[in-house]
């Protein structure tokens, strides 16, 4: 019996994607992979793929900020387990992906063999860490997971909002980007605010950055 259907492969780098399908069709033949270069195309994709068995998450990719992407994947979608594949390989990055709610975490420097089998084992019910980490505790703050919960209850559209503000946009330039009212904008806003437990979209700001994770050097050129 094959493992999966539908794998959907998230990465803006188009080689490390070519890199994945690789590793994918080792792991499972056959299989259908559907590709996104952005959060948005990852949502898009969820959208038209209910029914898909694994995402393979770049948390470092256009809308997103470090796990928010992340957070805001495993709200919306809990029943499609999701793999963050980074090239952030720190010991705390990857603990702290897996409090978020990742099924496991393969390092970008990984070999093809060792991408193929955490596949093949997060389809297979279980959860997939490098070795030197499956064994280590996670420590994430009761604030910042508290935080996390309530960024998974955003909807879509406030999750843009969300980080069309990280971002700097002004009200009318988000109202411009998603080609809606500057008065729909705000009313997202003071929900966002209230969803997050906030009193400005400064401390929104400041509370989503915390989930930043800074990009690896490769990524960063």
């Amino acid at each position: 019996m094959q493992l999966a259907q539908k794998i959907i492969i998230a990465d803006d780098h188009p080689l490390f994607r070519a890199a994945l399908k690789q590793a994918v069709s080792q792991a499972v033949p056959g299989v259908q992979m559907i590709e996104a270069d952005s959060l948005a195309a990852v949502q898009e994709a969820v959208d038209q793929h209910s029914d898909a068995d694994l995402i393979l998450l770049d948390i470092h990719m256009p809308g997103t900020n470090g796990f928010s992407g992340l957070i805001f994947l495993r709200g919306q979608s809990p029943g499609i387990p999701v793999v963050v594949v980074s090239g952030s390989e720190q010991t705390h990055v990857m603990q702290r992906a897996m409090d978020y709610g990742a099924s496991g975490f393969i390092p970008k420097s990984a070999p093809l063999e060792t991408i193929s089998e955490a596949i093949v084992t997060v389809l297979e019910g279980e959860e997939w860490l490098p070795q030197e980490l499956s064994d280590q505790p996670v420590d994430v703050s009761e604030e910042d997971h508290k935080f996390a919960l309530a960024l998974a209850s955003l909807t879509p559209q406030q999750f843009r909002v969300l980080t069309m503000l990280t971002e700097g946009l002004l009200n009318k330039q988000i109202a411009y980007e998603l080609n809606v009212s500057e008065a729909t904008i705000k009313a997202h806003v003071t929900a966002i605010l209230r969803k997050l437990g906030v009193h400005s979209r400064t401390q929104a700001v400041i509370a989503a950055q915390r989930l930043g994770v800074e990009p690896p050097r490769t990524e960063m050129q």
